[in-house]
């Protein structure tokens, strides 16, 4: 595997840190800026506001742009919009500037997605994806608990400060090890990229996207009081189970891109149904510790056998715009977060017990399931074009005589 993928995970850590921190500054950032905790969680959906509107409009934009450049030029505004939030001077101006670090995350994964396949043999694209987002797991076992103890003890300000720090680090990485003349971008411009997206397969990739991962955050989003109010565990262990998740994660984002190079829908459809199964089982698991342990190293693991397959499945249905298709299922996983998020809060709402937001994942992962397989009966009957519809070759009469002579 090239060098270059190690530049990619170093700005996809420094990514899922700045986006999974904030949850653990809350109550900081609160009393540092005197405003309520609800009002504060406003962050979080600012930087994933960010992501969903970026997504799209910044790759479509670096559409004709060399992609390293788009690259730096990301991990850039990544720089820029975490060194205003530690600047901040009021909660207005912070939640502006966390709408600004979110804008490069999703087309920042979706260019890298391009640029890591390219860089290697066909047979090893969904291994290449997975190692970049290893750096996004990674950020969840240590780069989150790093920050937020960092922010605990220093201030919250210094935690942006140090994801500062590692977006130039990014820069570094990428300027020294992403070739110059690497991959150019595709030359379709803007209206070739946007006709990718008018394809029903790269819209059922999305969908799979969005209904699998939101499985995920239906259970994730709830996790706390699973593990304190079910399992019986206390708040200070909290933390170290959701390392464990971190580390489950990384198993599977791993192991689902060495099986996707094999059997790409075979992982894809393999991991949902994992996802399924682990949740269905959630509310049988949760009644000792040893099982909420359990569970929550799975759930990470089901959740991101699915990743790389899903991200290369988009890629490949949008073929002449693999970057934005790329970048718009980097908000399809944000668009799960918060959908996932929402439906749990539902069955919690209507009193079908603190285990409920994972059999709401069930049913989500269960729809992912279904999406996927029409995804597969639509592929089946649509017959695959020829490679550049060769026209029709005329061979000229060729006369026995003016033939050459094997000797």
């Amino acid at each position: 595997m090239p060098l270059a993928l190690l530049a990619l995970a170093v700005g996809a850590f420094g990514i899922g840190t700045t986006e999974f921190v904030m949850m653990g500054l809350l109550p900081d950032v609160a009393d540092d800026l005197t405003i309520s905790i609800p009002t504060a969680g406003h962050l979080v959906s600012a930087y994933a506001l960010g992501v969903v509107i970026g997504a799209p409009l910044l790759a479509a934009a670096t559409a004709r742009m060399p992609r390293r450049t788009v690259l730096i030029g990301l991990m850039a505004l990544f720089v820029v919009g975490n060194a205003l939030s530690a600047l901040a001077p009021d909660h207005h101006w912070l939640l502006a500037a966390r709408l600004l670090s979110g804008l490069p995350h999703g087309a920042f994964f979706g260019v890298g997605a391009v640029v890591a396949t390219g860089m290697v043999a066909p047979e090893r694209k969904a291994r290449s994806v997975s190692l970049m987002f290893l750096g996004l797991t990674v950020a969840n076992i240590a780069g989150v608990p790093v920050a937020t103890a960092m922010g605990q003890h220093l201030g919250w300000r210094a935690t942006f400060l140090g994801v500062s720090v590692i977006g130039v680090a990014a820069i570094a990485a990428l300027a020294l090890l992403v070739p110059r003349d690497h991959a150019p971008a595709h030359a379709t411009g803007l209206r070739g990229e946007l006709a990718a997206l008018r394809s029903l397969p790269v819209w059922l990739a999305l969908g799979t996207t969005v209904a699998g991962f939101g499985a995920l955050f239906a259970a994730y989003s709830y996790i706390t009081p699973m593990l304190t109010d079910a399992a019986g565990y206390a708040d200070s262990s909290v933390t170290l189970l959701l390392a464990l998740f971190g580390v489950g994660a990384t198993i599977g984002n791993l192991l689902g891109g060495r099986l996707a190079d094999h059997s790409l829908r075979g992982t894809l459809f393999g991991g949902l149904v994992s996802l399924v199964l682990v949740l269905a089982l959630f509310p049988l698991l949760m009644r000792t510790e040893a099982g909420a342990a359990v569970a929550v190293a799975l759930l990470g693991t089901a959740a991101f056998v699915t990743g790389s397959p899903l991200q290369l499945m988009v890629m490949e249905k949008a073929s002449t715009a693999p970057s934005l298709a790329s970048s718009a299922n980097q908000a399809a996983f944000n668009l799960a977060n918060a959908g996932g998020a929402w439906i749990g809060g539902l069955a919690l709402a209507a009193g079908f017990g603190t285990t409920s937001p994972a059999l709401a994942g069930a049913a989500l992962a269960a729809l992912g399931l279904a999406v996927a397989a029409t995804s597969y009966t639509v592929d089946r009957r649509t017959p695959a074009p020829a490679p550049g519809r060769p026209h029709r070759v005329i061979t000229a009469h060729v006369p026995e005589d003016a033939k050459p002579v094997r000797r």
